[in-house]
């Protein structure tokens, strides 16, 4: 009995480390982001934060397996959409963050998918079958992420600001085709992508 209790003590202490170092990331506020952009009824869900949160260097891989990094993207609005296979609004979300890629690619914004998917041989052929075999995206089957933002929650959407500072994030499913998301991208991309 004394082995559970201590097993159980360190158990839960490392569970609070790991919340409160996860807590910490998110409370490193660099700045002020000023008045919120007004939304419309689409973008209900996303929450442009009031303190831009400074986050640590994360590397992911991409499908050739080089290593990336979202400071690659720096000097631009970067929206980070979390997804996995297994996730049925995801396989909503993808066409329309493709067309989104396309209508922004001469803007300044990156749209980066990362697959949280454990097994990475799935997830091409999972593309394929769903008719986007164009879509590029970046892995990350140890949850990195997880040292920058929650990876709970799929999809998941979060935006990082010109210098790769976090600004907003939208949690679960949105409609990125709804005529209303362009123009407050474009919105976000002129207050945070200098």
């Amino acid at each position: 009995m004394k082995r559970y209790l201590v097993r159980l003590t360190l158990l839960c202490g490392f569970a609070l480390l790991s919340t409160i170092v996860q807590a910490h990331s998110l409370q490193n506020k660099l700045y002020d982001t000023g008045e919120a952009i007004p939304k419309p009824r689409v973008m209900t869900g996303f929450v442009e934060m009031q303190h831009a949160r400074g986050v640590p260097n994360v590397l992911f891989l991409d499908e050739a397996g080089q290593t990336q990094t979202l400071k690659q993207h720096q000097g631009k609005l970067v929206l980070v959409n979390l997804w996995a296979t297994w996730c049925v609004p995801c396989l909503r979300e993808i066409p329309q963050l493709q067309q989104l890629k396309q209508q922004y690619q001469d803007k300044n914004i990156a749209i980066v998918p990362i697959s949280i998917d454990e097994d990475l041989k799935e997830v091409r052929p999972f593309l394929t079958k769903h008719n986007f075999k164009d879509y590029q995206t970046w892995f990350d089957p140890t949850q990195n992420i997880e040292q920058i933002i929650p990876a709970n929650v799929v999809p998941a959407t979060y935006f990082f600001d010109a210098k790769g500072n976090l600004v907003g994030f939208v949690r679960g499913y949105l409609d990125w085709g709804d005529k209303d998301v362009a123009p407050y991208l474009d919105q976000l991309i002129a207050k945070y992508g200098q």
